[in-house]
């Protein structure tokens, strides 16, 4: 299994759409900082301001790009038929499929959480004593909303694998992930009380706010799953997506 790993980690980081992924989610420190800047302005005119915080804000950035690079991480073999190669070397389809699991799970929760610190750490320091909304708590108050927010980059990044692997489409498994993190939860806005709120509660994009304890968001107020059972609904999206990838490649030709 050792050897499957560093052969997934291997193919990984030596395909240029790594770098370019990561580096359109590193992109969000820099925005970070941008924002921070304008928004100081703002508050040093006019005294006090309420912003949005940046690792929040930019946060589907983050999740897109990583998740981008879960979805090439098979649809590149398939599409270049490298993975016949690969299952000539490791029949076995699901230890295939979890060793890649591993290794994206694992680069992109790393990679999502330096971001996102980064982001976080920087624009606190930035904003000083002004009074920009964002900054109200203190430091170490706001981390595990940044934690869960982490988590649900490497969350979707193993979302886009499993869809990857069932849609065998570069496409059509980005046009997937980009529906659940932002078709669906905009639906569910628009379906009647208490339904909006209840259904709204599961969306992928609504489970990080939850993890952390805060509030969906003022049109939705409070969610209505605790910590832990969020928590284990955002893992239970990568568990199905990879399930669904793992059955359909087993029963399909490479």
């Amino acid at each position: 299994m050792r050897a499957v790993l560093a052969s997934e980690w291997l193919k990984l980081r030596s395909v240029g759409s790594t770098g370019y992924a990561v580096g359109a989610a590193a992109l969000t420190i820099v925005l970070g900082i941008v924002w921070t800047l304008y928004v100081a302005s703002l508050a040093d005119a006019r005294g006090s301001i309420s912003a949005a915080a940046p690792e929040t804000g930019f946060l589907p950035l983050v999740q897109v790009s990583l998740a981008v690079l879960g979805v090439l991480a098979i649809t590149s073999e398939q599409a270049s038929g490298m993975l016949r190669t690969s299952l000539a070397a490791v029949p076995r389809r699901g230890r295939l499929l979890f060793a890649k699991a591993a290794v994206v799970g694992g680069v992109t929760l790393a990679a999502g959480a330096a971001v996102l610190i980064a982001t976080y750490a920087t624009s606190r320091l930035i904003a000083g004593d002004r009074a920009l909304g964002f900054n109200d708590i203190g430091l170490l108050d706001g981390l595990p909303t940044v934690l869960a927010s982490a988590l649900s980059v490497a969350v979707l990044a193993l979302v886009g694998l499993g869809l990857g692997a069932a849609t065998r489409s570069t496409a059509a498994g980005i046009v997937s992930v980009v529906s659940l993190l932002f078709v669906l939860p905009g639906v569910a806005t628009y379906l009647p009380a208490p339904w909006n709120t209840r259904v709204a509660s599961v969306m992928l994009p609504n489970l990080v706010p939850q993890i952390a304890g805060d509030r969906l968001s003022r049109r939705l107020g409070d969610g209505v799953l605790p910590p832990w059972a969020a928590l284990l609904v955002l893992i239970a999206y990568g568990v199905a997506a990879l399930l669904a990838g793992y059955l359909l490649l087993r029963r399909r030709d490479a």
